[in-house]
C-alpha cells in the first residue's frame, strides 16, 4: 500500500447509494490514471457482493473502503475482498482484527496520544483527520517531540488545491471526499460530451493528477520541505 502511494500520494473517497451505482464514475477515473479510490462502508445486505463486483471489473484499481468503526464492518470488507480498509478512529481491536485477516488497516488519529498508540500497535500507516481542523503545519509540528512518524494520509475537509501544499508541508498522501462532489454519476458529461472545462467535476481532479506528475512522489515533496 505505501509504495503504491508514494507513486501516486492521492486517494479518492466515494459515497454512492449503492457499490455499483459507482461504476461509470470509477471508468472515468481510470481513464484519468487515478489508482486509489474508497467506497464508503454501508450496512446493507447489497454492500458486499456489489463490492466484490467492483473488485473484479477494476482490477488496476486499488480499491478500499472507507469509515470502517466495528469488526462486524470489518469482516464485511474482507468477506467483500478488500485488500485495504480506512477508519476514522483509532480502535486496538480493529487493528488487530485487521492484522489477523491480512487487511490493512488505516486508523483515524488527531491528537499525539493517538499517534503514539498507532506506533505502538504497529500500524504502518494513519489517517489524519480531521485534517482541515488541525492545519498543515500540525503533522510536521509532531516530529520534534515523537520522533519517527508512521506514513500520514491527511483527510477531512480538503480541496484538490489543498494536496500539494499538504504534501509539501510533510504529510505523504492526501484523501479527497465531498470537496469535489462526484458521487452524483449524472453531474458528469457523459464521454464524448462538450463542456465548459470550468464546470467539469472532474477537471480539479484531472490538474491535479497532471500537476502530481511534474513533481513526483510524495517522499521526494516533503523531502524537498524539510
Amino acid at each position: 500500500m505505501i509504495p503504491s502511494l508514494r507513486r501516486q500520494p492521492l486517494l479518492l473517497v466515494l459515497r454512492p447509494q449503492a457499490p455499483l451505482d459507482a461504476a461509470p464514475l470509477l471508468e472515468r477515473l481510470v481513464e484519468l490514471g487515478l489508482r486509489h479510490v474508497e467506497l464508503a462502508f454501508q450496512e446493507s445486505p447489497h454492500w458486499r457482493p456489489q463490492c466484490r463486483e467492483l473488485i473484479a471489473a477494476f482490477p488496476g484499481l486499488r480499491l478500499g473502503a472507507a469509515s470502517v468503526c466495528t469488526v462486524e464492518a470489518l469482516a464485511d470488507c474482507s468477506a467483500a475482498g478488500f485488500s485495504y480498509v480506512v477508519s476514522p478512529i483509532l480502535d486496538g481491536e480493529l487493528v488487530q482484527q485487521a492484522a489477523a485477516a491480512g487487511i490493512t488497516l488505516v486508523p483515524g488519529v488527531m491528537s499525539p496520544t493517538e499517534v503514539h498508540q498507532a506506533r505502538l500497535l504497529g500500524s504502518p500507516l494513519v489517517k489524519l483527520f480531521p485534517a482541515h481542523a488541525l492545519g498543515r503545519a500540525y503533522w510536521s509540528g509532531l516530529r520534534a517531540p515523537l520522533g519517527a512518524l508512521p506514513f500520514c494520509i491527511a483527510a477531512g475537509g480538503l480541496s484538490p488545491a489543498d494536496v500539494i501544499p499538504w504534501l509539501r508541508s510533510g504529510v505523504d498522501a492526501v484523501a479527497l471526499g465531498s470537496s469535489l462532489s462526484l458521487d452524483r454519476s449524472d453531474d458528469l458529461p457523459c464521454p464524448g460530451e462538450e463542456a465548459d472545462a470550468a464546470v467539469q467535476p472532474l477537471e480539479p481532479l484531472r490538474l491535479l493528477l497532471v500537476e502530481l506528475g511534474r513533481i513526483g512522489p510524495a517522499s521526494e515533496a516533503a523531502t524537498a520541505a524539510d
